[in-house]
């Protein structure tokens, strides 16, 4: 595998000017973070050696270079998803290029469905902790050039982002909540049991990625800030289908508070 990064980092060193040091995982609806970046290159995924295309709704499948808030940067428009049918090494690829790149801190968003009944649609969840349900993208043979055979998650999302993300949301009049997110491999929505299970075992969001981004960017030792776009909440005396339709129109209704967000954050790094 590390011949693979190698190979995509220096096609895109061959390309890019930027030297990026933060990365930005852009979720479903909320590609439009890429607007307030000062855009010094976009290379389309098709044209990156090793890179899959994202085809999930909503993303771009393009990798944008440039600064914002005074930082050179990289942002993925379209993040790769093990229900496409990639596996979790093609799901996690962009990743380890961007370390390979020299990304010491890696901001990501999603959308996501809110299990804990005190959450609203258009909420912001600052991410704590998580639960992953989906494939273990560290599974096969360890490379110890990439990273240890056993990393600890305990601090995965970095506590210091966190309380950065809190001071910046106080100072601007934004409300946040914090919780932890669960993430599964869908493409199904969750039934009424499996949200109240979600629930009880601990969590307040459920999504279909983000978890396998940050156990290899955890391998790779590198700082994590998540944020989740609450889309749709499960109240178990109102049951409604929810559709992908609500999860892009709340990311519309949601965005400039989480471009905020991340631009404050960055300037503070």
């Amino acid at each position: 595998m590390l011949e693979k990064i190698k190979a995509t980092a220096n096609y895109i060193r061959d390309n890019v000017k930027t030297m990026p040091k933060v990365g930005i995982v852009c979720g479903s609806g909320l590609a439009n973070i890429v607007n307030i970046i000062q855009t010094e290159k976009v290379l389309d995924y098709s044209s990156i050696p090793n890179f899959a295309i994202s085809t999930a709704t909503g993303h771009k499948s393009k990798l944008v270079f440039g600064t914002l808030a005074g930082k050179e940067i990289i942002a993925m428009q379209g993040r790769f998803h093990y229900y496409e049918g990639y596996s979790m090494q093609e799901v996690t690829f962009p990743i380890r290029v961007m370390k390979e790149l020299g990304v010491q801190t890696l901001i990501l968003t999603n959308a996501a469905g809110g299990v804990n009944p005190t959450f609203n649609v258009g909420d912001i969840m600052i991410i704590e902790d998580h639960i992953n349900l989906l494939p273990n993208p560290l599974i096969g043979k360890n490379d110890e050039r990439l990273g240890l055979r056993f990393p600890s998650m305990s601090r995965a999302y970095t506590p210091s982002l966190i309380e950065k993300a809190k001071e910046i949301a106080k100072e601007n009049n934004i409300d946040i909540k914090q919780g932890v997110y669960l993430g599964n491999s869908g493409p199904s929505f969750e039934t009424p049991s499996e949200y109240k299970f979600y629930h009880k075992v601990g969590a307040d969001c459920v999504g279909m990625s983000t978890t396998p981004e940050v156990i290899v960017a955890a391998h790779s030792q590198m700082d994590v800030f998540a944020m989740s776009l609450v889309s749709n909440v499960f109240k178990e005396d109102a049951i409604e289908d929810p559709t992908h339709d609500e999860v892009l129109q709340a990311g519309k209704n949601a965005e400039e508070k989480m471009m905020l967000l991340v631009e404050k954050l960055i300037g503070r790094l």
